[in-house]
């Protein structure tokens, strides 16, 4: 069972920043970003994860891999725990969450800002920051600015649906549940005024070249649905249910584009979540008409995966080209093949053996055998025979493009400049980024295992969320099955009781 002898959670520990915990697995890593928002944000924003393979904090998908990695807990808890990584993924979770909640006030009852960004800068600057300067994060010493933001419509709304998600997860620490509750509530007004409404990269040249967001109606979907199942409250469902929100989105608009789930398009995994309600719990009136779309775009989606409907290319070798060729095809195709394997998880489970494509009926096994095709890819079943999961198999990407991994771990410091002979030569990384997915291959089934092609040899924490969810989803470990219930812990029932039986009848 390959999921059992990869433990890509440890990706997310390289990634770490603060104050580390005594059980941090990863020898390399230390204490870093200490001062990260001090002093100008009460309290700092110490915590979280960098992102890729810079000391940049982005909070948008920063947010969305919580959201996925909460996901993946909620479905399969059983399995976690039977390859003894519950635990440690909530510990993992816990630690972006808790950042999260500092990157807005969190006690207040109205908001009027929220921070998007810790450190960062632009990729042809010659001043120290985070681009420019290739140093371990334990020896940063230039400043890192903190990008504060009135209006972040789909920032706002990412961060709300990481701490509602979450809640389910620690919903058996009702303290903590109720904190993450509490401050994804909060986060609803302040990101759904229409006084605010902007999508939180526009006019930010520091977040634009790396996480320029192209819609905010996918994420207000996503988030719609996730504090209706993390709070009960109708509200959240009417909203995310309301014809106009997934036609402003363009979610029914059959455009391959928006079929693709990453970091920047929540539509098929907002539609998917949804139609989970409609499955398990078949809610009626009023919100049928609108969960039924739902369902029917999600089969549209998994048929569109399928090689017979030719709507992606694909490589020789046989991965789906779901981002048209570009670079970074990785994190696409992991986040695409948890959701089709979640989608015959959740047929599976309602004993629905399949669904159609047009006139044609397809078994649930399709979508099992394409996801896994796909993650057998990833790990080696390629004409390179390459994992391009670090450390899994005897051929791996030794050449990953992370500031932390490719400088000794010596107790030395490098200055800016110093660092970057560690990322132009041709040796191997010192320090291995074990359970780091990286970008990919590019379309002809080529990979050249060089760090000046960050497109191909860097990890990204949201593709990495992407792979943990796949792999748990396809392991046997545990058993077949989801967590049907716990999902919905917090929705109240449907119908009225049922009234108490009559007394027995005499006569």
């Amino acid at each position: 069972d390959k999921a059992q002898t990869i433990f890509t959670p440890n990706d997310h520990k390289t990634k770490a920043t603060g104050k580390l915990p005594k059980n941090n697995r990863v020898s390399w890593r230390g204490n870093s970003g200490l001062k990260d928002g001090l002093p100008d944000v009460v309290g700092g924003l110490v915590g979280g994860y960098y992102d890729g393979g810079s000391n940049t904090k982005f909070h948008f998908p920063m947010a969305f891999s919580m959201t996925m990695l909460s996901w993946s807990l909620i479905e399969y808890s059983q399995k976690f725990k039977a390859i003894n990584e519950y635990d440690h993924m909530r510990d993992v979770l816990k630690w972006g969450t808790d950042y999260l909640l500092l990157t807005f006030n969190n006690s207040a009852t109205r908001l009027d800002h929220i921070y998007a960004q810790v450190g960062g800068g632009l990729r042809d600057s010659e001043s120290p920051d985070d681009i420019y300067c290739w140093q371990r994060p334990e020896d940063m010493s230039y400043d890192r600015p903190v990008i504060s933001l009135t209006t972040a419509t789909d920032l706002g709304a990412e961060v709300a649906s990481a701490l509602a998600a979450a809640s389910i997860v620690f919903n058996d620490k009702p303290t903590y549940a109720k904190k993450l509750k509490k401050g994804a509530e909060t986060l609803w007004p302040f990101f759904r005024n229409k006084n605010r409404r902007k999508r939180y990269s526009d006019g930010q040249p520091m977040i634009q070249a790396f996480y320029n967001s192209t819609s905010m109606f996918d994420e207000l979907m996503w988030a719609g649905a996730w504090l209706y199942y993390a709070t009960g409250n109708q509200t959240y469902i009417q909203f995310a249910t309301n014809p106009s929100v997934p036609k402003t989105a363009k979610a029914f608009a059959n455009q391959p584009e928006l079929m693709v789930p990453s970091w920047n398009n929540k539509l098929p995994g907002a539609m998917l979540l949804m139609t989970r309600y409609r499955l398990f719990l078949n809610p009626g009136f009023p919100y049928e008409n609108m969960l039924s779309r739902y369902h029917n775009a999600t089969g549209v989606t998994m048929c569109a995966y399928l090689k017979q409907y030719n709507v992606f290319n694909r490589t020789s070798g046989g991965l789906i080209q779901l981002n048209m060729g570009k670079p970074r095809p990785l994190e696409y195709v992991a986040h695409a093949s948890f959701l089709a394997s979640l989608f015959a998880d959740y047929l599976n489970s309602t004993g629905v053996p399949g669904w159609y494509c047009g006139p044609t009926f397809v078994s649930t096994q399709v979508l099992k055998d394409f996801a896994k095709s796909q993650i057998d890819y990833i790990l080696g079943d390629n004409p390179l025979k390459m994992s391009y999961i670090v450390g899994f198999g005897k051929k791996f990407p030794r050449h990953v493009y992370h500031r932390g991994a490719t400088i000794p771990n010596d107790k030395k410091r490098r200055s800016c400049r110093e660092g970057l002979k560690y990322r132009d030569t041709k040796n191997p990384n010192p320090n291995n980024i074990t359970g780091a997915m990286v970008g990919g291959p590019n379309k002809s089934d080529q990979f050249h295992d060089i760090r000046s092609n960050y497109n191909a040899s860097e990890p990204t924490m949201s593709g990495n969320a992407g792979i943990v969810a796949a792999l748990i989803s396809l392991t046997s470990s545990g058993g077949y099955q989801i967590d049907k219930n716990t999902m919905f812990n917090g929705v109240p029932p449907l119908y009225p009781p049922a009234p108490p039986p009559p007394k027995a009848w005499k006569p």
